[in-house]
């Protein structure tokens, strides 16, 4: 049997199907003439198929987008692309100009690599590009934060009770309202909330809303994308409210929000979706939302300073942390612990004289534990000795107190100081309330409380 090589095999065919990568050749028209093996396999039929169709007609049967041809054929010239096809592979087509001896451009030949796994890697980079973005924000708001090792101190009644309910609240995703004076310690107990809830190994992220210029609150919040303004990081940035994902978002003084930013923040409450600064993709976010303030809301509302609706949006369950000066039973225990976080953070040792205990323990702390913490710090870094005496303290702490007096050389064991304390502020509040109950309620103390210890320092 003769056999004819030349009908059986054909060198350029064999050469053009033993590439690996799409190779496809058509006329000025569209029309495909040849193509390689591999060609099929990438747009899922069969290779024979596509001799002798238009590229245009395939394109508008959804078998890829955009082709490659036109713009050869416009620019003369190689030009690469970014095609996507129907099986939604990623491919990057090149295609090449080829001229005749004349000059005339008779065919466009096109070469594909599917980067679909290249293009997915790259949505997983910049995923992890987010993340570790998120995790440095979140370090960077976490630095250089005081946080309460052994959690609130609670030995008032009163303190105790808001303890029971932010425990209780802890527990399912409801949002919080704190309420009360400016240093009570309403951060506090808002990180003592998410500690106690499912989503504690989630972030906590804190936003101070009184701390952020009103024109870049919604920047600061929501982020913003690159080249979103003038001035905007090129790579773009996380808001706020985007890092909290799966934690808690806590909104500090929440009624120094302008009106104009308290509706885009009811927006973001109701729906838990926004968009960045300068973005067009929308954004989800699952958090805890527990807000606190310092002002009256209801009266801000009744003067057109904050927006009803956003209030009963906040206030689901308001909790009201009492002052300082109405829990005395905490003054105590708070300079002790205090006393002890500095002395270790600063490894310094130190230790309290009689007559300063005193001064603290009667003193009216207007500025509530905030102001108590930044006293007790002060102390015990500028002490030149280890013990702290009267001369130490502050010159407003240091003066007289009012009607409770003593002197400046006190001896007495902290027992007898302790139960002097509990007469005196006792006798005094006798003689302004005119009940046992009024007593303990402005004490935070039980009535039977306070005619027991009445009865113990024979105060009638």
């Amino acid at each position: 049997m003769t056999v004819h090589p030349e009908k059986e095999w054909n060198e350029a065919e064999a050469i053009l199907h033993s590439l690996q990568d799409d190779i496809m050749v058509t006329n000025v028209d569209g029309v495909i003439l040849r193509t390689s093996e591999t060609t099929g396999k990438i747009y899922g039929v069969e290779t024979d198929e596509l001799i002798g169709k238009s590229v245009y007609e395939l394109e508008k049967e959804g078998l890829f987008t955009p082709i490659v041809t036109p713009m050869v054929l416009k620019e003369k010239k190689k030009v690469t692309c970014i095609q996507t096809t129907k099986r939604g592979k990623k491919l990057i087509v090149t295609g090449i100009p080829v001229f005749n001896p004349q000059g005339e451009l008779v065919r466009i030949v096109s070469y594909s690599h599917d980067i679909t796994e290249l293009m997915n890697l790259k949505e997983y980079l910049r995923a992890m590009e987010e993340d570790m973005e998120r995790v440095k924000s979140e370090l960077i708001m976490l630095r250089d934060k005081h946080a309460f090792a052994d959690g609130i101190i609670a030995n008032s009644a009163s303190m105790k009770k808001v303890l029971d309910v932010s425990t209780r609240v802890a527990e399912v995703d409801v949002n919080v309202l704190l309420l009360g004076e400016s240093g009570v310690g309403k951060s506090h107990l808002a990180k003592f909330i998410h500690n106690r809830s499912p989503r504690c190994k989630g972030p906590f992220i804190e936003v101070n809303c009184g701390a952020i210029p009103d024109s870049l609150f919604e920047a600061e919040f929501f982020g913003y994308e690159a080249g979103a303004f003038t001035g905007a990081s090129r790579h773009g940035k996380i808001g706020l409210a985007e890092l909290a994902e799966g934690g808690t978002l806590f909104l500090d003084e929440i009624g120094e929000l302008s009106i104009l930013n308290q509706v885009k923040l009811l927006k973001f409450i109701q729906e838990k979706r926004f968009y960045r600064v300068g973005g067009t993709k929308i954004r989800e976010v699952d958090f805890r939302l527990i807000a606190a303030t310092n002002q009256d809301l209801t009266t801000a509302i009744k003067e057109k300073k904050f927006r009803e609706d956003l209030y009963f949006r906040l206030n689901v369950v308001p909790i009201t942390v009492p002052p300082l000066r109405e829990r005395p039973e905490d003054i105590l225990p708070l300079i002790e612990y205090f006393l002890k976080y500095f002395s270790e953070k600063y490894n310094r040792t130190k230790t309290l004289d009689g007559a300063v205990i005193q001064k603290l323990v009667y003193y009216t702390w207007t500025g509530n534990v905030r102001e108590l913490m930044n006293v007790i710090e002060q102390l015990v870094v500028m002490s030149s000795s280890s013990l702290i005496t009267v001369e130490n303290l502050p010159s407003h702490i240091r003066a007289p107190y009012d009607s409770l007096s003593f002197g400046e050389e006190d001896h007495r064991t902290l027992p007898e100081i302790l139960a002097n304390v509990e007469r005196q502020v006792l006798t005094r509040a006798r003689k302004r309330y005119k009940t046992t109950f009024e007593i303990a309620k402005a004490l935070g103390i039980s009535q039977p409380s306070v005619v027991r210890k009445m009865k113990k320092h024979k105060i009638k």
